[in-house]
């Protein structure tokens, strides 16, 4: 399992993961016919990751901005969906973000939010971990357990910046923030986050841990109601209904 990369040498390019045109399955812009960059590299290894080829084994391409700038205009959708991994790991993530929307596209950063980089976008749509999305020592087994002791004690220490995300809002044309649950314990943590955040409401998306949608499915129910009684909006993950769990979706 790869350590999380260092994009920081690369400067005017970024390593992609893939580039795909797709309909977005997450959060308000649900349905939407949209551009996908995804970038590849992470600073987290959350256990349920769903898209380990950008995080515990990144792959891809370094590619220019230019180029990228030129695939999304040609590629025909008027949204831009820039995600990962992490996408703002690399530095000209900035100047990507500024060409994007210079471009005339709609630009949605999807992002935990962990690393404050001064981006512009129309829409920043916000994943913070909580606490049960630490990796355990068995998904580190094929190495040393001190990688995985490391990479564990840097995921807790990582996954929650409040003070990054009340930045990366400051400079958002819109945002909303996505947390995935796995568990009904879990739902006391996300309401602390979000109190600490002032976060209202109606900019709040909870979405179950699912891969399939019988997981989905299986989860829905519990999840639905407890964001009635909070007045939050339940997210589903509209593309594994669509597509299934593939690349390119």
């Amino acid at each position: 399992m790869s350590q999380a990369i260092d994009l920081r040498d690369r400067r005017g390019q970024l390593r992609v993961s893939e580039r795909f045109v797709s309909r977005q399955g997450e959060g308000s812009l649900t349905g939407t016919e949209s551009s996908f960059i995804r970038l590849s590299g992470c600073n987290l290894r959350c256990w349920f990751c769903d898209t380990p080829y950008a995080s515990w084994e990144p792959d891809g391409q370094w590619v220019s901005r230019d180029e990228l700038v030129e695939w999304a205009t040609a590629a025909g959708p008027a949204h831009v969906v820039l995600t990962g991994g992490e996408p703002l790991l690399p530095i000209s993530v900035v100047e990507l973000c500024q060409a994007i929307r210079h471009a005339g596209l709609h630009l949605t950063i999807e992002t935990a939010a962990t690393v404050d980089r001064p981006v512009h976008c129309d829409l920043l749509s916000i994943s913070p971990k909580t606490s049960g999305s630490a990796p355990s020592l068995e998904r580190f087994a094929d190495r040393d357990p001190r990688i995985g002791e490391r990479w564990i004690e840097a995921h807790h220490r990582r996954r929650w910046q409040p003070q990054v995300i009340e930045s990366l809002i400051s400079r958002a044309g819109d945002y909303q923030i996505k947390f995935v649950i796995d568990r009904q314990q879990e739902t006391e943590e996300v309401l602390a986050a979000i109190d600490e955040l002032g976060a209202p409401p109606e900019k709040v998306w909870i979405m179950p841990q699912a891969a399939t949608p019988e997981a989905l499915d299986a989860q829905q129910d519990w999840v639905r109601q407890w964001c009635e009684s909070q007045g939050f909006r339940y997210c589903d993950r509209a593309h594994l209904r669509w597509y299934g769990a593939v690349r390119g979706t």
